[in-house]
């Protein structure tokens, strides 16, 4: 399917989720009469990495599930519960199944019109954000919420062979959303972590009337197996996006807006002079 509409649901996963998925592995490979190290040895994965993700400790990546249903006759059991889990509370349905490529991705591209990506999010300026959703959202949830954005951003720390690539819209940072303070905490925090070699960030200038994405945000990743998927949310919703074809006019579109941003270094520039003027 081109776009697979997720609906909105901003309630968290149950706990058991992940061990309700194992429980559903392990009879399978017990079914087919498979050990758990014959098993590792069929999907490519560690007998440790089996034993975890069968007692429900560790999420299964993409390539796991694949491997997994290819050994256990491809009954599509295992494809269909994972969509349905979620380590971590806090993250809204329509964006699990994104979040769960986006834990193994080796490229990721995001194109943000509207706010700062989560990502690059200080807790100051996402608590801001959680704080005014509409409709309301009770102390706990916001909590909940924040902890989730905190643990996604492990990504940028953890995976150094990923390559990460960010365009930001200027009018984002000149919004001051959350006040001055928040906005110069954010600013030197994104220059932090941009500094990485795999992490780079373009500024899409106000000054740039027209260009490739008005038609809203872009993201793009590229998985182990150098398959790419694409993600699109608005208001009550995203779209998951896996067509060939779909993907090709992202690209095109990301691909143009690189040209049209200002180079990584001007970008710097733009943010240090954006941050002395608060």
């Amino acid at each position: 399917m081109a776009w697979d509409h997720e609906g909105y649901d901003s309630e968290p996963e149950p706990s058991d989720s992940l061990r309700t998925f194992g429980a559903v592995l392990q009879a399978l490979r017990e079914h087919a009469g498979l050990s758990r190290e014959d098993f590792a040895v069929l999907v490519g994965f560690s007998k440790h990495t089996v034993a975890s993700v069968e007692l429900g400790r560790r999420m299964p990546d993409p390539d796991f599930v694949e491997s997994a249903e290819a050994a256990l006759g491809n009954t599509n059991a295992l494809r269909s519960a994972m969509q349905y889990l979620n380590r971590q509370p806090g993250l809204a349905r329509w964006f699990r199944r994104w979040a769960q490529y986006e834990r193994c991705a080796i490229s990721l591209y995001t194109y943000e019109s509207r706010l700062v990506p989560g990502l690059l999010q200080t807790e100051a300026y996402a608590r801001t954000l959680f704080g005014e959703r509409v409709p309301p959202l009770a102390d706990a949830q916001v909590e909940v919420q924040l902890a989730a954005r905190q643990e996604r951003q492990q990504l940028l720390r953890d995976r150094p062979n990923t390559s990460f690539s960010f365009i930001i819209e200027e009018h984002v940072f000149l919004r001051r959303t959350g006040g001055a303070e928040v906005t110069r905490e954010l600013i030197d925090f994104i220059l932090e972590c941009t500094s990485a070699r795999n992490i780079q960030l373009q500024i899409m200038p106000m000054a740039t009337g027209v260009h490739a994405g008005l038609g809203g945000p872009i993201q793009l990743l590229e998985t182990p197996a150098n398959r790419w998927f694409g993600y699109c949310e608005g208001q009550r919703g995203g779209l998951f996006v896996s067509d060939p074809k779909e993907i090709s006019t992202l690209h095109m579109r990301y691909a143009k807006l690189r040209t049209q941003a200002l180079t990584p270094e001007d970008s710097v520039r733009l943010l240090k002079q954006l941050r002395g003027a608060l």
